[in-house]
């Protein structure tokens, strides 16, 4: 807890505490008093003697018609006061014979009326950093630079080409407009793990010079229900502020899954989450320069009516790079590294057949740690033996 907090709270405390000892302080005080019989105030009320009473929670406090009360002098100076019955007629009975009747609240249940304030203060407090920590303006960071170019991308070269005419889509929307043509709302990558789906959307971002906003599935997970649709609402509405953006989300398919309508907690909240994205993807126009690129593992899992077109537009697999693209990532992740004399690229892709961009990442360098270990500045093919079988485990 901050330290202003702390000291916000503890003169709350103080200030109760004080309020508390300086009201034992006044009733404690009370000299003065001629307590009557309750029976002789109530005679005295049926005459018509008592002009007025103050009711608190312990006594009656009284004052006479020192006009008609013929006992005047010997109550002269002094405050009267009876025990308070707590009887449910008593306020009426004393009004029925025009006493002017007052309700005071005694120190007790003031205390209790500010310890309810400070308990909803601090209830609603925690609700309300809950819910800044949950859906906070900068849950979803905005990338003005992502640092990455296509020459960064191994393959998807055909991929490339036709994100170019949609990169001049995004910078001219208006031009492309009046001409009828629309910018895809969405792109769907599909391909297993590790085969460079977040890089190349950050590569289109980066050859486009826009804003790009990343987001994965889990950050629309919550403990409390109806978050999820609300993330999404913020992540499109901070979209539409930075347009032209690219919209990335990863891990498409653990929030886009196929509604469910079971009645299970987890399938409302997913069934909210692709109903939010529905709206969300229908409610922008698709020549505002946004375009949101989702990477996923298996479109058949997703919900029919999130991929059709008009929302996804195209279906873009991502396979495992073929024997040429291998070679050029070999020759990008070794850099200048030296191979033994009987190692070739070609002998390297033939080795990594069918391996993703992470792994042949992943076996080169656990390769050149392993070299490192025996003290040798070459790598040889007993290295990339090792390095593969430690890999796959």
């Amino acid at each position: 807890m901050k330290k202003r907090s702390v000291i916000f709270f503890a003169g709350i405390l103080a200030a109760i505490v004080l309020f508390v000892l300086t009201g034992g302080f006044l009733n404690k005080s009370d000299a003065g008093k001629s307590n009557v019989s309750y029976k002789e105030f109530y005679e005295f009320v049926e005459k018509g003697y008592v002009k007025s009473v103050v009711i608190k929670s312990d006594e009656l406090e009284f004052a006479f018609n020192e006009k008609d009360f013929p006992e005047k002098e010997k109550f002269a100076g002094k405050n009267q006061s009876v025990r308070n019955p707590h009887s449910p007629v008593l306020e009426e009975y004393l009004l029925l014979n025009n006493v002017d009747v007052q309700t005071e609240k005694d120190s007790g249940e003031i205390i209790t009326g500010i310890l309810d304030a400070v308990f909803y203060i601090i209830f609603f407090g925690i609700i309300i950093i809950a819910f800044r920590k949950f859906i906070s303006p900068n849950t979803f960071k905005v990338v003005h630079n992502t640092g990455k170019k296509f020459s960064d991308v191994v393959g998807m070269e055909s991929l490339k080409k036709d994100m170019l005419q949609i990169m001049d889509m995004m910078k001219n929307p208006a031009e492309y407009k009046k001409a009828g043509i629309r910018m895809p709302k969405g792109i769907l990558l599909e391909g297993n793990p590790g085969n460079g789906k977040t890089l190349f959307a950050k590569a289109l971002a980066g050859e486009a010079k826009v804003n790009f906003i990343p987001a994965k599935a889990t950050d629309f997970e919550s403990m409390f229900m109806a978050i999820g649709p609300m993330k999404v609402k913020l992540l499109f509405r901070k979209a539409r502020r930075r347009a032209p953006c690219i919209v990335f989300i990863d891990e498409f398919d653990g929030i886009g899954t196929k509604r469910n309508y079971s009645g299970s907690a987890i399938e409302t909240e997913n069934t909210r989450i692709v109903t939010a994205l529905l709206n969300e993807l229908d409610g922008f126009e698709p020549n505002k320069g946004i375009l949101v690129l989702a990477a996923t593992n298996s479109v058949s899992a997703l919900d029919e009516a999130l991929i059709r077109p008009g929302r996804f537009d195209s279906i873009v697999k991502v396979p495992y790079p073929d024997e040429r693209s291998l070679v050029s990532l070999i020759n990008m992740y070794l850099g200048t590294q030296k191979l033994e004399s009987n190692i070739t690229t070609e002998w390297l892709a033939a080795k990594f057949k069918g391996f993703s961009c992470a792994k042949v990442e992943s076996v080169i360098n656990k390769s050149l740690l392993i070299a490192k270990e025996k003290g040798r500045l070459t790598v040889g093919k007993e290295d990339f033996e090792l390095a593969v079988k430690s890999v796959n485990g």
